[in-house]
This record gives C-alpha cells, structure tokens and sequence, in this order.
C-alpha cells in the first residue's frame, strides 16, 4: 500500500507530542538517543513484546532524529509526535528548513522511494568513501520497510513522516 494511501485510508490517535527549539535539540548529539528512548519506552508498554517493539521503534525512530539533527534551520522550533492507527505507527517530525534543506528532504524521500532503494542502501553500507547523508532514511525504508514522506509547509517547516509497523497486526 502505498504511503498516500496509508495516510488517507487510516486515522491516527496521537500517543505523545514534544517539541522544543531546534538549536537546544541540536546542542548534542545524545538527544537522538535519549528522546528516541524515552519515546519508546512509552509507547511501547501495550505491544506484544513490549521490549522487542521499545527496541525497534527506538533505533527507528533514533534513525529520523539524527537525519534531523544533521539536517535543519538554524533557528525554530522542533517537534516530536507519535501517532497510532491499529499497528502502524506514525512519526511525524516538525522541522525548521528553509529551500536548501527543503531540498535535501525532497531529494531524500525521492531516494528512498526509488524501485532500487534496498540495493542502493548496501551500496552506501559497503562504500568506501562517507556516507550518503540520505543512509538513515533508507535504513527505514529498506530494514524496517517504512513509509517516508516529507510535506513542506508555507512557515519555513516541513513535516517529515514514516509510517512504521514493526509488528504483525493481532488476528
């Protein structure tokens, strides 16, 4: 199923929200970590194996938030929400980006929709030189099988979304 149809087929109760200025979560790097701990360990406690799913949904969701902390404006503010629909869950990034990094966010869900995506991430695994900076969107996409969009706003933000389902649905 396609993302667009994911997002207009389900609707989404949001389990937690945070947001802060985009300079104070870029300050360290060990933000990614904590938060996407923090995070799952929330959301986590009504899963099937709820350490299996925190562990999961952490490294994914670390995944999006150290593209994010690559790759962002200067100055505005940052935001965190998860959102359940059955057994996908959405994360939905709020994220300061004026055109430059608006391109890159574009250029990077280009990427990872890509028929080649999966044999494109090996290759960036096995490169000698540095690595794509577009690596953690299709890790998402290629070993979690997320969906990722991005949806630019007219602030100077953008939305960048994966839907996630890292458990089979209860039968």
């Amino acid at each position: 199923m396609s993302v667009s149809a994911l997002k207009a087929e389900r609707s989404f109760d949001t389990l937690l929200e945070m947001d802060m200025d985009v300079g104070v979560f870029a300050s360290d790097w060990s933000h990614c970590d904590r938060i996407s701990s923090y995070v799952a360990r929330m959301i986590s406690h009504n899963r099937l194996d709820s350490l299996l799913y925190s562990n999961l949904f952490s490294s994914a969701l670390n995944e999006l938030l150290e593209t994010v902390f690559r790759i962002h404006a200067p100055h505005g503010r940052f935001a965190c929400a998860v959102l359940r629909s059955g057994n996908v869950d959405r994360v939905r990034l709020r994220v300061p980006c004026d055109v430059a990094h608006l391109t890159f966010y574009r250029d990077a869900v280009d990427e990872v929709c890509r028929a080649d995506a999966a044999e494109r991430y090996r290759a960036a695994l096995l490169s000698s030189g540095p690595l794509s900076p577009f690596i953690g969107l299709l890790e998402l996409a290629t070993d979690y099988g997320a969906g990722i969009s991005v949806e630019a706003r007219g602030d100077d933000t953008i939305f960048l979304i994966a839907d996630l389902v890292l458990e089979a649905a209860e039968s």
